[in-house]
């Protein structure tokens, strides 16, 4: 496999072994499965999710029990159950987008002669994630980054999987509908968003707030979830006049298909609300490309609600043509 695997012409039908995290990296493998040349026998490995039961609909999935942010010992785990998977089974190639499942699947893969490749996050702008660098020190996948500054004689340039969007001015609204979407990152509450949508002033009985971890507050008007579908996703994300979200590739990427220019707030470290500090990387790649509006959790405020009302995303092609 060489240069820019992302063309406008898919690859031949291919049997692929197909693993991701569920969040963005599942959604970004999903986005450039067609152009892989995944056929409908191909096999994903994912965990079991509302996203990976909605995304994969209709497709062969072996799904693992869920493996938290460098959690080694199930990421073991999950690399015995592929050795006896592919004991019973073979594929013409293996593809990752990471996080954890790309440790526990290529090495694997590439112990039993599959042709392997990974893909790292968009979500990473200056440099390989701690998945990558394990995939890069291993030589256990050809590898590809999403962001030509950092590519070099090991890391092939490869389309972002945002470059198909793009972000039209529309009417704003003064006092919009929110649908608050937290992500599922388990462990990691994110009550500084939560904080800064109630001291905005602009939720109300009409607000929808997924919480994932964050779930269990009282203090919230409107309807209050765990979590939802992917068809309850969808439709409180269309309901909406504005969709506020964690900083993840997953959510951002379901939003900007839908068309809307979401505003993102990172979680952080500092406030132990993610392992690490990536989120600021997508945060200052979106706000650049202008396809949302990216804010550290303190400094959301009801005048970056209502301006990112005023946007909504379109096809690139569309701008272009």
């Amino acid at each position: 496999m060489e240069g820019d695997i992302v063309s406008s012409d898919a690859r031949p039908s291919r049997k692929l072994l197909l693993a991701a995290s569920t969040g963005g990296h599942l959604a970004q493998l999903a986005r450039l499965a067609p152009y892989l040349g995944a056929s409908d026998d191909s096999l994903w490995v994912t965990f079991r999710t509302p996203q990976s039961e909605s995304l994969l609909a209709g497709k062969r999935v072996h799904y693992v029990p869920y493996i938290a942010s460098r959690d080694f010992r199930r990421a073991i785990g999950a690399a015995r159950q592929m050795r006896r998977l592919l004991d019973s089974e073979s594929f013409e190639a293996a593809v990752s987008t990471g996080a954890a499942l790309a440790v526990s699947v290529l090495p694997v893969a590439k112990s039993r002669g599959i042709e392997t490749t990974y893909i790292e996050s968009v979500s990473r702008v200056n440099g390989p994630s701690l998945s990558g660098r394990i995939i890069a020190a291993t030589r256990s996948a050809e590898l590809f980054t999403q962001h030509h500054g950092w590519a070099d004689h090991r890391w092939q340039p490869h389309r972002s999987v945002l470059e198909s969007f793009t972000s039209i001015e529309q009417s704003p609204v003064e006092n919009p509908s929110l649908f608050v979407t937290l992500g599922t990152i388990k462990k990691y509450r994110f009550d500084s968003v939560v904080d800064q949508v109630l001291a905005s002033g602009l939720a109300d009985d009409r607000t929808v707030w997924q919480l994932g971890e964050t779930y269990g507050r009282t203090d919230l008007p409107g309807r209050v979830f765990q979590q939802v579908s992917g068809a309850d996703f969808e439709k409180y994300s269309l309901e909406a006049d504005a969709v506020i979200s964690h900083a993840g590739v997953g959510s951002l990427l379901a939003l900007l298909e839908l068309g809307i220019f979401p505003v993102l707030v990172t979680r952080r470290r500092v406030r132990n609300e993610h392992v690490d500090d990536h989120q600021l990387q997508i945060a200052d790649l979106v706000n650049s490309l202008d396809i949302a509006r990216a804010v550290d959790g303190p400094d959301l405020d009801a005048e970056t609600i209502i301006s990112a009302s005023a946007r909504s995303i379109v096809p690139s092609d569309m701008v272009n043509a």
